[in-house]
């Protein structure tokens, strides 16, 4: 089994504020970038079929994706190799300029055979985003009462609600980046969806560690902060490398949907690295020896 020797940091070094600083600041320019890619594009992140409708085609192609795409003008959400064939099911997003006949014309022009082709309405994808959206709020804010119950004091409670809600913001940020920067795109999907809603339950793990290590635990502070990094840190570094491993596998094997799940957490759970023994870890030494529980 690998194991990873956490090293103890000398927190004494730092203060509260140069604790707090950096998570705070990659949160702020997180919250912006997305207020900038909603101002650009009508949407905070950008849309995957799930959300949008569109059209999907099933599609016979000898020669592979690269020539499926360049066979069309229509911008392609995905291209996903059906297993043990020469089939694809390539998606396109719903902008009301392509029909469904002119995409199915475009690829038989290209000499591709299409097996199958159906669409999906914007209205039904407006609907699943609006569903996906209120159970990823309806999931925060019972997390939210759920610590606000555990702890029953509020700097505590609000150091992990706004730990979570960091780690969310940020992998939504690195998205809007990379769609801009034209490097590769991942769309908010349903999957991507249930990746946020993991991240959800690793951050308030990770949190709830910590904090129940200093605050319900004997022992001074430094060395309690310590025994929670040696648990949660090795927890959350075999997670990222899990997720990479994951990522690495699914993108070479063409498995749809799951490279984009691994990616998010991958940034998620780099950024709990950061809001939890930074952010988090400031607010509970400023709550011990500096606030009301002095």
């Amino acid at each position: 089994m690998v194991e990873f020797e956490v090293p103890e940091i000398d927190y004494d070094r730092y203060s509260n504020r140069q604790l707090a600083g950096p998570p705070l600041a990659v949160l702020g320019f997180a919250l912006l970038v997305l207020v900038v890619y909603y101002l650009l594009h009508g949407t905070p992140v950008p849309l995957g079929f799930d959300f949008t409708g569109g059209t999907e085609m099933r599609i016979v192609a000898d020669e592979g994706q690269s020539a499926i795409r360049s066979a069309f003008e229509t911008p392609i959400d995905s291209i996903r190799p059906v297993q043990g064939s020469n089939e694809y099911i390539v998606t396109f997003l719903d902008e009301g300029s392509t029909s469904l006949q002119d995409l199915q014309a475009t690829a038989e022009a290209a000499g591709f055979e299409v097996d199958r082709a159906n669409t999906r309405s914007a209205a039904f994808g407006s609907t699943n985003q609006q569903n996906a959206l209120l159970g990823l709020a309806v999931a925060f804010a019972g997390m939210s009462a759920f610590v606000f119950l555990i702890f029953r004091t509020f700097v505590p409670s609000i150091a992990v609600v706004i730990s979570a809600f960091s780690d969310i913001v940020i992998p939504l940020a690195i998205m809007d980046l990379l769609a801009l920067t034209g490097l590769f795109e991942i769309n908010l999907s349903l999957g991507t969806i249930a990746a946020l809603l993991m991240l959800i339950g690793y951050s308030v793990d990770s949190d709830i560690l910590l904090n129940n290590h200093i605050l319900r635990r004997r022992g001074e502070f430094y060395e309690s902060t310590y025994n929670a990094m040696r648990t949660g840190v090795t927890m959350t570094l075999t997670s990222i490398v899990a997720m990479i491993v994951m990522t690495v596998v699914a993108t070479l094997l063409s498995i749809p949907l799951l490279p984009d799940i691994g990616l998010i957490l991958v940034f998620g759970l780099m950024a709990d690295l950061m809001n939890t023994y930074m952010l988090n870890l400031s607010l509970l030494r400023w709550y011990k020896f500096e606030g009301v529980a002095r």
